[in-house]
């Protein structure tokens, strides 16, 4: 895998992206359009109106993916340099799932002031900005000072991404176990990015506050402890349990962000009926499904991995998210907007008996059932219907709660939505 992987990043030109033009430049007077004297015209225009950029530029469908590489991938801090396969891939995804066209930016600096001047100081490049492995807790800031400053949106994949999926996942789950989200608890292995984005969503979806329940490397986050960021401090509870396995006692939910064989069978025997558990740690879960099948037969299971049920992949979020987001120039992705594409989701799963699966879906997963289930709680990863679905979500909610410069008719965005979805076939 090592070499194939390597051989795959520098063969032929290195790299995975490139900028192609989209008119023609064949002749001089072309080049005189796209260049001097000719692009003075859209110049001048948008000098007298700044939203005439998003006519004349391809500010409207360009993001920032922008990282400073101190935690990458599950690496850790490698640096700028070494972080930017990780952004030129996630310029294929938005491209591949979206046709959203992204520069990589890698901020060689982990002052979090400085990733901030940067941001701000580019942001007219572009119609969004995406942060990507930028280290907890400074992240947090990176990401709210940048949403109330810039007039875009600003979304940190590793929050939102994996908070957006496994919210769509946690309603269904709960609805197959028959339980209400205000009536569930959730433990959660893990208290980075992605960990406190996941319990802010859910307390939105209505999971109530006192039944999170938050564990670190150190243990439980209670109020005992004096060692806790202020981000931390949020999820601080009066509780005696001071292990995972405390915790794990007696709860509805395990929401897993940590590190792989975190969890034992016994912890998941002493869980409650019906046990949701989400295993996210990558490349190995925290507890493997085989090993929850030996002493539960009524768990419903997701992990990040596309070998077995329920994969918790972000590319089912953020290219759609950001689509629907660009499409009415959103000024930034709000909990609204969130919140429709969890919903988008889930709805989407629900789907499986009475939509027709994609053949590219179904050729995907040979012998597979697509039926809504304890094994089918979210979309496939490479569900095309994905963005028919999240996109006009997105977009409606960004209209509805104020923070789109414009208005679109949802019965023809959606036929611009297929006619895109056909391009990207081709890619």
């Amino acid at each position: 895998m090592k070499q194939k992987a390597l051989d795959y990043h520098s063969q032929e030109r290195p790299g995975k992206i490139e900028v192609v033009p989209t008119k023609p430049t064949v002749t001089s007077d072309d080049l005189s359009l796209a260049y001097s004297p000719g692009v003075a015209e859209p110049c001048r225009e948008i000098a007298k109106d700044p939203e005439a950029v998003f006519q004349y530029t391809a500010k409207g469908n360009l993001v920032g993916v922008i990282s400073n590489g101190t935690a990458v991938l599950g690496l850790g801090n490698l640096g700028a340099l070494a972080g930017k396969p990780v952004m030129e891939g996630k310029g294929v995804l938005f491209k591949r799932f979206a046709d959203i066209d992204v520069f990589d930016i890698e901020i060689a600096s982990e002052d979090p002031l400085k990733v901030i001047e940067v941001c701000q100081l580019i942001a007219p490049t572009f119609g969004g900005i995406n942060l990507e492995d930028i280290r907890a807790p400074e992240c947090f800031e990176i990401e709210r000072i940048l949403i109330d400053t810039l007039d875009i949106p600003v979304f940190h994949d590793d929050q939102h991404g994996t908070a957006i999926i496994t919210g769509a996942a946690m309603l269904n789950a709960a609805e197959l176990v028959g339980k209400k989200l205000s009536e569930v608890t959730v433990v959660f292995a893990g208290a980075g990015a992605s960990a406190i984005a996941c319990a802010k969503l859910y307390k939105d979806l209505g999971v109530k506050e006192e039944h999170l329940l938050m564990v670190d490397s150190k243990g439980v986050l209670h109020d005992g402890r004096a060692d806790l960021n202020v981000y931390k401090q949020e999820f601080s509870r009066r509780t005696d349990a001071r292990t995972l396995s405390d915790a794990m006692k007696g709860a509805d939910a395990f929401v897993g962000l940590s590190s792989a064989g975190l969890v034992t069978p016994a912890m998941v025997k002493a869980m409650a009926d019906k046990p949701i558990i989400f295993a996210m740690a990558n490349p190995d879960p925290e507890i493997t499904p085989d090993e929850v099948r030996s002493v539960r037969d009524d768990a419903i299971m997701a992990t990040g991995r596309s070998d077995f049920p329920n994969q918790v992949n972000n590319v089912l979020g953020f290219p759609f998210i950001f689509r629907g987001a660009l499409d009415v120039r959103a000024r930034k992705i709000n909990e609204a907007m969130k919140q429709a594409a969890v919903r988008a989701l889930a709805d989407l799963a629900r789907l499986g008996t009475s939509e027709d699966i994609p053949d590219v879906v179904r050729n995907a997963y040979p012998g597979a059932s697509f039926e809504f289930g304890p094994h089918n709680i979210i979309p496939k990863p490479f569900d095309p219907r994905v963005l028919l679905h999240v996109a006009p979500a997105v977009a409606q909610a960004a209209i509805d709660s104020g923070v789109a410069r414009v208005k679109v008719d949802m019965d023809e965005y959606r036929r611009a939505l297929e006619a895109r979805a056909a391009r990207i076939a081709r890619l």
